[in-house]
This record gives structure tokens, sequence and C-alpha cells, in this order.
């Protein structure tokens, strides 16, 4: 008979680091909030890299699309990579490559150069995958989407931090004596020393599971973890996984791309300084604390109370308020309007997060990271989707957010139809990591 500490929780008690399902908890939330600082460290500096290397609205739009398009491929892989090799190796090797681009992106003196290093950096951003499986393999049914919520929100705060924090690391190095075309490529080096660190923590402080690592598991215990054979071909087939997947990009992709954009938009639109502007963009960021986690919660007490049919119906009212938030900001015509408003729509949008892996580990529990994987990818999608509208020389950014505020209504009309409860018949849903 095996110990409760080999079991998923079922509670979620924040304050404690014991047992490995806590431990992992706390070590995988704090390696994704990191990562933002490698994925989006570059973001609240743009404009000084706009004008070290002479980038046009164009080549910033690029570099935009190029930060998250390579994390629409990669969050698959990764997803894939959980069920067979095991998350605890897949983070920790994620972090030590990724690291690399991260370092030397200081590197670059021109534009190519500078879009291929963005390409790479945004290999890390397939961490949320790693994230979202962790905790749902360490927690029961009952509590897992407050626990993926939880995770993913203090992780997500990351984009929040990175903006009020890299513009300081790099006021650190002008302070130092540099000048700023080299006090940005010095900031970079920051995040990619804490995520090699961070990698090395990881592998050595975590286990694949509650009952340990996949390549340690035995006879039950292999038959009930999550590691399985031909989980994606079982993801994609599954049509909730892409009312999901379109859901988590008219959320998660639209906040990747605020995160991206926000503080370029605060500066250019309405003259704010490079410091004031990564403030404000952070707190949009800083909302995660608190935000997600409420999405996640909330829809654990409607999936308690009316199944996933109701969680669904949660996702698709979060993702509409949302959608009529981002089209009324897009209208706003002063800084402070336009903050009331963001901290409005982004209410609903990180709920949204929460809400969506609220429901992702039901949908077959043996394929969990790889309907993470594809789920996670959406998010992606819509970054780079919403990126060819900030690109575009023919739309001011208010017009691009005014689109994006309808087209995220639209997605939110799609997931309403969505029957999401069937996956109660579905047997895969009901094993459990023992």
């Amino acid at each position: 008979m095996k110990s409760t500490s080999q079991k998923p929780l079922e509670k979620l008690t924040i304050f404690s680091a014991k047992g490995v399902q806590m431990q992992t908890f706390h070590l995988t939330w704090l390696a994704f909030f990191f990562c933002f600082f490698g994925w989006f460290g570059l973001a609240p500096l743009m404009k000084v890299i706009k004008d070290d290397l002479g980038l046009t609205k164009e080549q910033i739009g690029n570099a935009m699309i190029a930060s998250v398009a390579a994390t629409v491929v990669a969050r698959v892989l990764i997803g894939r990579l959980c069920d067979t090799w095991g998350p605890r190796k897949t983070y920790s090797a994620l972090l030590a490559v990724c690291s690399l681009p991260i370092m030397l992106v200081g590197l670059a003196e021109s534009y190519e150069a500078f879009l291929l290093f963005r390409l790479a950096i945004g290999v890390i951003g397939a961490s949320f995958v790693i994230t979202q499986y962790h905790t749902s393999v360490m927690f029961d049914k009952k509590i897992v989407g407050t626990a993926n919520a939880v995770a993913g929100g203090w992780g997500n705060l990351g984009g929040g931090v990175t903006n009020m924090v890299m513009p300081l690391i790099f006021a650190g190095f002008i302070g130092m004596g540099f000048l700023p075309t080299s006090a940005w490529r010095l900031a970079m080096i920051v995040p990619g020393v804490i995520l090699l660190i961070l990698s090395v923590v990881y592998y050595f402080n975590t286990k694949d599971t509650p009952a340990g690592n996949f390549d340690e598991l035995e006879g039950d215990a292999v038959a009930s973890s999550p590691k399985a054979k031909g989980t994606l071909a079982i993801a994609a087939k599954d049509p909730r996984t892409w009312a999901l997947f379109l859901a988590y990009g008219a959320c998660f992709g639209i906040e990747v791309t605020f995160d991206n954009v926000a503080a370029l938009y605060f500066a250019e639109n309405y003259g704010a300084s490079l410091t004031t502007a990564g403030i404000l963009a952070g707190t949009f960021g800083f909302m995660n604390l608190f935000a997600r986690a409420m999405g996640g919660i909330v829809a654990d007490k409607v999936g308690n109370a009316f199944g996933l049919k109701g969680k669904g119906r949660l996702l698709a009212l979060l993702l509409a308020l949302e959608g009529v938030g981002i089209a009324l900001f897009a209208q706003s015509g002063s800084l402070v309007l336009a903050v009331v408003l963001m901290l409005g729509f982004a209410m609903f949008l990180k709920m949204a997060n929460g809400a969506t892996y609220a429901i992702v580990p039901f949908i077959n529990r043996k394929a969990i990271g790889s309907v993470s994987g594809i789920v996670g990818a959406g998010g992606n999608v819509g970054a780079v989707l919403a990126g060819f509208l900030f690109k575009s020389s023919s739309i001011s950014y208010s017009q691009a957010f005014l689109y994006i505020g309808l087209a995220v209504g639209a997605v939110a009309a799609v997931v309403a139809l969505m029957s999401f409860e069937k996956v109660e018949a579905v047997k895969e849903a009901e094993v459990v990591v023992a």
C-alpha cells in the first residue's frame, strides 16, 4: 500500500514546501516566473533597442512575432516530452538550453541577428506547458484547477515584474558607466544566468510524479502514471482540445501580446517615460498575483456544482467580457482612462487563463502533456496573429486593439457552443497518479 505522500494532494497549502508535491509546485511556478525575464526581458527596453539598431515599426512587429512563433511548435513538442520523458528532465533541459540565446542576444548588431535571437529565445515560452503538466499530476482532480491557476498566475506574474525590473537593471548598468547601447545587452545576461542555475536546482529537487520519476516507476505505478504512447494523436483528435486552443489564444495569446507592446504603446501613444511606461505595463502583469488564481478557484467551484458544462460556460463568459474590455480600451482618449480600462479587461483575461487550464486536465488524463501542449500552443498562435496587426503600417495600435476585442468576442461564442461535459464518460479521465 502506498503512502499518502505518493498520491496527488487534495489540498493546496501555498505557504508550505513540505512533500514532493508542494516542493514541485513552488519550484515549477518559480522557474516559469524567471522564464518571463528571459522571454520578455527585451520588451521594456525596446525603445532603446529600436534606437540602437535602427529598427522600424515593421521590424519591431516581426521581432514581436518571432518571440512567440517559436513557442507554438515548442509547446506541442514539450508537451509530448512531458508524457514520455517526464517533466523533471524536460524542464531542466529547456532552462539550460534557452539560457544561451538569452545571454548571447547582446551580440546582435543588426536587425537580422536580433530577429534570430528573438526567435530562439521564444522557445523558453514552452516552460508553461511543463508547469501546468507538473501541477496537474501533483494534485487531485478536485483541486487541480486551482493549483494550475495559482502556479500559472504566479509564473505569469513574471511578465509584469519583468517590465518593472529590467529597466532598473538597465539603469544599474548605466549607473556603472555603460552607454545605453551596451547596457541593454548586459542586462539580458542576468536572467540567462538565473535560468541556468534553476535548471540544476529543478533537476535535483523535483520528481515527475508523486510516486517518483518515470524511469523509477514499476508495476501499478507505471500503469497509472500519465506516461503513455500516442498521446499527441489522442489529444489532436478531440474537438474539445481545439476549442480550448482557440480560447487560450484569445486570452493568454493577448496577454503575451500586451506584455510585448504595452510599454512601447504607453510611451509612444501617451508620451510616458521609459520607467513610467514599464511600471504601467507591469501593473497588467502584476494582476496575475490573484486574477488567474481566482479564475481557477471559481472554475473549480463551478465545476463541482455544474460539472464541465458549467466550466465551459464560465470560460465563454469571461472571454466575452474580456473582448468588450479590450474594445473599450482601444477607444480610450487619455492615459488615466487607458490604465483603468486595462485593469478591467486584464481581470477577465487572466481569469479566463485560469478557467481554461481548469478544464485541460479533464480532457484526457493519459494525455495531459499533449493536451496541455496543444492548448498552450494556441496561446502563442493567438499572439502571432495579433502580432501581425501591430506590425502593419496601415493599422494604428488602437485599431489593432479594437480588432482584437472583436476577435475575442467571436471565440467566446465558439466556446459557448462547445460541449465539454462528455469527458465524464471517457474512462481515461478517471485515471489518477497513484
